[in-house]
């Protein structure tokens, strides 16, 4: 009770002291509080900040040192502290993990061993940069902390290879100047990237339309890492490169990759076969993608290993208290709370109730009930059992409230499903207005967006299959940053296969021609999306980073393909219509 946090201490002695036999307490009160064949106490501790404050985390963290190897301490503030820790400790090791992927990727990908580490240390001072003012928003959750490096590095290594492509363009377009190679690089760069990262923030932004304030959290960080990831491209990363010019001369070796630009013209030879292919695929994704099975339980997304999550099996177990809820109810004239009345019975008088009891349940006009339940947070068991208890204690007072870590968690089950749809909603509408303006179309946003879409609908259906519980998290955001990230690998063939079809070229040729072009590219930055993410999935024990990271990493791979395989099929039947609602795709040379 001293410790600064912790407003109050609930226990046997505290409803029972020295004063009251034994014998005059009800067996059931008692065995609520102690368990003889564990030999072990239970102690109830109320706090005076949120679960979540970092006073109460502080707090949870000293009672751990204080009676660590002699007791558990278990409940949701438990688990948060942990996550805290956890997520602090293997930080630094996602950056790692990251970094160090990514440069596995591009040194196979990229014919420089030293252009790949510019590329890092430029984004890593993107990624300081967005940390570093992150005080605007007074303060972010540690999961948004924990993710932010990877997810920085991951969406925005594309402006950095756009950037070192078109410097490599114009190298040989202006014989060897490379200064003002690198002006003219800028300047492609500027227009491109700022389109693409466009659809990139309007996925982030759509995050902050959650209730769930994680979601905003996470978004707005998001947003402002994809705009500092845009300036350094442009500012930091082109001084790097001129800067360190013999270096990477003198390091440039044979790209490992192979030349994959080949296989457009079997794409568009068989189209109407990977057509097929797409409307088969399509529908057991979408019954995949909607019998995903989610889970709410905060405590399930930490290891075993987790002192908190032992520590709430050792409650489950030895008390079979799966949640503990709070009734708070205000009863004019009430001398005595009814919660210990209710414990203690009428046989014992009020003077024998210990002081400290009655102030723990009874405050001016309100009085508190506990109430431990035997069922788990989050399942269908403790939220019907929420619903009736509500509406008993609604019968005896309106003003009546049930709190706790259950129909906190009931609470956020339905948050959630209407998050899930309006974030979903906003995602498709902003970026398809984005696709609209662009292109100057109105088929085009249509059939980028639906061919994203599918492949989030394949990427979330696979669970759905494997029957893999997700955390609820996960469900939200995975959709919306695969598609603000993802669908400009589809961005850049349309551009390309745009500029083809205004330039004279005949639908096939155009296409095919588009996707050659585009093939390289797409592939690359999908296996920087990959390997920025995919590590961390593997190495996080936090089911809920680990979870997040694996679904993007394959989600940039499933783009991947859908963009190469099923974009220019539907181009190749959808091309008269496209033309016919699309500005700039007409011959040139036949409108003039």
């Amino acid at each position: 009770e001293d410790l600064k946090g912790v407003n109050d201490v609930i226990w046997y002695g505290t409803i029972a002291d020295s004063t009251l036999p034994r014998e005059a307490i009800p067996d059931e009160v008692y065995d609520a509080f102690n368990n003889k064949d564990a030999n072990s106490q239970l102690m109830l501790v109320t706090y005076s900040d949120t679960m979540g404050s970092d006073e109460t985390m502080e707090a949870v963290n000293k009672m751990d040192k204080m009676v660590k190897n002699h007791c558990f301490v278990a409940g949701m503030a438990a688990v948060n502290a942990d996550t805290k820790t956890l997520v602090m400790q293997q930080a630094p090791i996602y950056v790692i993990i990251a970094a160090l992927l990514s440069m596995l990727v591009m040194g196979i990908t990229m014919d420089s061993i030293i252009v790949p580490m510019l590329f890092l240390l430029s984004i890593g001072m993107a990624i300081i940069y967005n940390l570093g003012t992150n005080f605007i928003q007074g303060q972010i959750s540690y999961l948004t902390l924990a993710l932010t490096a990877v997810l920085q590095l991951a969406v925005t290594m594309d402006y950095s290879i756009f950037l070192w492509h078109s410097y490599q363009e114009q190298i040989d377009r202006y014989d060897g100047d490379k200064k003002r190679a690198m002006a003219h690089a800028i300047s492609h760069t500027i227009v491109s990237v700022t389109g693409s990262s466009i659809t990139t923030i309007a996925g982030f932004v759509a995050l902050c339309f959650m209730s769930f304030t994680l979601g905003l959290d996470l978004g707005i960080v998001m947003a402002k890492g994809v705009v500092f990831g845009v300036i350094g491209c442009v500012t930091i990363l082109p001084a790097l490169i001129l800067a360190c010019d013999k270096a990477i001369e003198k390091t440039k070796h044979k790209i490992l990759m192979p030349d994959v630009s080949r296989i457009a013209s079997w794409v568009t030879n068989h189209y109407k076969i990977l057509a097929v292919i797409f409307i088969v695929v399509l529908i057991p994704a979408i019954y995949g993608y909607t019998h995903d099975q989610v889970y709410y339980d905060l405590a399930g997304t930490m290891p075993d290993s987790a002192y908190s999550k032992q520590a709430n099996e050792r409650l489950d177990k030895e008390y079979a208290m799966g949640a503990t809820h709070i009734i708070i109810k205000k009863v004019d004239g009430v001398k005595l709370a009814v919660s210990l009345d209710s414990i203690l019975g009428p046989t014992i008088p009020d003077d024998m109730v210990p002081d400290e009891a009655k102030e723990i349940f009874k405050n001016g006009d309100y009085q508190m009930m506990l109430v431990s339940s035997k069922y788990a947070t989050a399942s269908d068991e403790v939220n019907n059992q929420i619903t009736e208890i509500k509406k008993i204690v609604k019968n005896y007072s309106e003003d009546a409230m049930l709190i706790g870590e259950a129909p906190c968690t009931k609470d956020l089950i339905t948050i959630t499903d209407t998050d899930f749809k309006r974030v979903s909603a906003v995602s498709i509408v902003l970026i398809f207005l984005i696709i609209l303006v662009v292109f100057k179309s109105v088929s085009l946003p249509i059939i980028l967006v639906a061919v994203i879409e599918f492949a989030i609908f394949v990427n979330m259906g696979i669970p759905g299959f494997t029957g893999t519980k997700l955390p609820f998290i996960a469900s939200i955001v995975i959709g919306t940053i695969q598609l603000g990230a993802t669908v400009d690998y589809a961005i850049l063939m349309t551009t390309k296969y745009r500029k083809n079809r205004y330039t004279g070229m005949d639908k096939k040729p155009a296409i095919t021609k588009a996707l050659a072009d585009s093939t390289n590219s797409v592939i690359v930055s999908a296996l920087c999306f990959f390997a920025a993410t995919f590590g961390v999935g593997l190495y996080s024990n936090i089911d809920m980073i680990s979870s997040i990271c694996i679904l993007l990493a394959r989600g940039a791979i499933i783009s991947m393909f859908v963009v190469v395989f099923i974009l220019p099929s539907m181009f190749m039947i959808f091309d008269k219509v496209i033309c016919a609602t699309s500005a700039g795709f007409k011959n040139k040379n036949l409108t003039a």
